[in-house]
């Protein structure tokens, strides 16, 4: 196994704010970027740091009853119990998407495992890795599905899920509709462990339907087994009452939370970024789960001391006696989801993707006012996985990961013009370059006897420019068709490598990997995360 790091600007479409992010320690220490998170992602400067969370005999307690249900291993078990002495936590997490979700998900877990290790060796404090479920969001489309690769096309399976309100995800059902979905991945995996795993973890057993996210859960514990993954799901009453002082401050002090979130929003579009989420006026950082259908149900804030659910208005008073008396009704929006979560876990570091990144530059402000300190956010590992046959054809037809990053079209025309022959080459380039400088010339002349010729001048070259470009294309495509195996090579890497139009770890499931290349691709993976890439990583498998 070989690997390669790129910048990350070889990934299309990376905010700004995460480019700048990445690069932080070249900023000068004034700049805006240095003030909004807690530490350099790549300076070690996050190890060492404090970190206080919850009761850490309640909280072992309850991931104790967790990680049990979910099948945790040995190793899981006996971090619960270093937490419970005093460790301290790198935390990660991911929406409860189906089948483990893509590959990003082992990415981010394989992050906090390798970040674990070397914060427990810098410090002597036991670190251990810790992976949050988003089950209380409500989005019940976006975790409906899993995508797997065909010889020839990306298959997306859905497992066509329904429910009559926008309930929390996490405890949707699982049911018979499962049995075929099943069926279809054990086709495209083929037989290898994980196969058995999905079916023992999103398989009713016993009478017993699992839901979204004890099988998502299920499916991490044994993923994650021998790196000892703590598995959260903080949708429980006992989390929400240990991390009760969060919600209650977003009660309490909610016009103060709202003007600070407003002043960071006009803060990140001045320096030239852009806010993650729209703060606006009677807006709010919580949403609550209506008592009779459970849907989850956005809080807003119509007048002074009044919320509004849907069509019900509720007092400041009236959210403080539900927290207390079933706190597991109140859940945080996306930005005060880190600071609750950080209430809970005695948290040293966060390892987030791109889009969590950005909401920290948000969250900061949350967390210097609720808990008084802000907790260091990490990049998670970012990689293309490459299997040997696409490595081959990319290096016989030497097309390296930006090259590849485009539609299979794009690709085998170049292909096509790099097979020609170098005089046709040498002549084609000769020509343009002729092209180019002439009507450059000839458009200047004209334009300074009068600018309507220069105009017109300029649009007859675009014309010709285009046909020339049009030429180019004519020879590639002509070279393509002689050598027909170049679009094969040209379709089989963008599927692999850029399927959709979109990189790889976004779209294609861990377990496709994992029932390819078995549990020991997990300890390869945590063990690139420990490099350090500060970029993004090709891993040739």
């Amino acid at each position: 196994m070989s690997v390669e790091c790129y910048p990350i600007t070889v990934l299309p479409h990376v905010s700004q704010i995460y480019r700048d992010f990445l690069t932080m320690g070249e900023k000068p220490a004034d700049a805006a970027i240095r003030c909004w998170y807690g530490a350099e992602p790549f300076a070690g400067k996050w190890i060492g740091e404090a970190a206080v969370g919850a009761d850490a005999n309640r909280l072992a307690d309850e991931l104790k009853r967790q990680n049990e249900s979910f099948g945790a291993g040995a190793a899981a078990m006996a971090n619960i119990e270093k937490l419970r002495g005093g460790a301290r936590a790198v935390v990660t997490g991911q929406q409860v998407v189906l089948f483990g979700g893509p590959l990003l998900t082992l990415l981010k877990a394989a992050s906090a495992v390798a970040r674990a290790k070397e914060a427990t060796r810098a410090t002597g404090i036991e670190h251990v890795p810790v992976f949050w479920l988003a089950t209380e969001d409500h989005d019940l489309a976006e975790v409906d599905q899993v995508s797997l690769l065909t010889k020839t096309t990306v298959e997306t399976l859905r497992a066509g899920l329904r429910v009559s309100h926008a309930v929390p995800v996490g405890g949707v059902a699982l049911g018979p509709e499962m049995e075929s979905l099943l069926e279809r991945a054990s086709e495209l995996l083929g037989y290898a462990p994980v196969t058995d795993w999905l079916r023992e973890c999103y398989q009713a057993h016993d009478g017993h339907e699992p839901t979204l996210a004890n099988a998502f859960a299920r499916l991490m514990a044994k993923i994650f087994a021998e790196q000892g993954l703590i598995v959260i799901d903080a949708s429980s009453r006992e989390c929400h009452s240990l991390g009760a002082s969060t919600l209650r401050y977003a009660i309490e002090h909610a016009d103060e939370l709202q003007k600070a979130l407003i002043a960071r929003s006009e803060d990140l579009v001045r320096n030239g970024y852009h806010a993650q989420v729209m703060v606006a006026e009677g807006a709010s950082l919580l949403f609550l789960v209506d008592e009779g259908t459970g849907e989850r149900v956005a809080l807003r804030r119509p007048a002074e001391g009044q919320w509004r659910a849907g069509g019900h208005i509720y007092s400041s008073e009236d959210l403080l006696s539900i927290l207390e008396k079933t706190p597991e009704r109140l859940s945080p929006n996306a930005l005060l989801r880190p600071v609750f979560q950080d209430t809970l876990l005695p948290t040293a570091t966060y390892i987030g993707g791109p889009a969590e990144v950005a909401y920290f530059a948000q969250s900061a402000v949350l967390y210097d006012k609720i808990l008084g300190r802000i907790t260091p956010v990490l990049p998670r590992l970012s990689a293309t996985l490459i299997e040997p046959a696409i490595a081959d054809i990319m290096d016989k037809d030497e097309v390296q990961l930006p090259d590849a990053m485009t539609t299979a079209d794009e690709l085998a025309q170049r292909l096509g013009a790099r097979a020609m022959p170098i005089p046709l080459k040498r002549k084609l380039a000769a020509v343009g370059n002729a092209l180019d400088t002439e009507l450059e010339a000839l458009t200047e002349y004209l334009r300074g006897i009068d600018e309507s010729l220069g105009t017109s001048a300029e649009s007859s070259g675009s014309k010709m420019l285009y046909q020339m470009n049009r030429l180019r294309r004519m020879a590639a495509t002509y070279e393509l068709q002689k050598e027909s195996s170049l679009r094969k090579h040209a379709e089989a890497i963008t599927l692999n490598i850029y399927p959709d139009g979109h990189p790889q770890e976004r779209v294609l499931a861990g377990v496709w990997f994992l029932a390819r290349y078995g549990e020991g691709l997990v300890e390869r993976l945590v063990g690139v995360a420990g490099n350090q890439c500060p970029g993004h990583v090709v891993v040739r498998l």
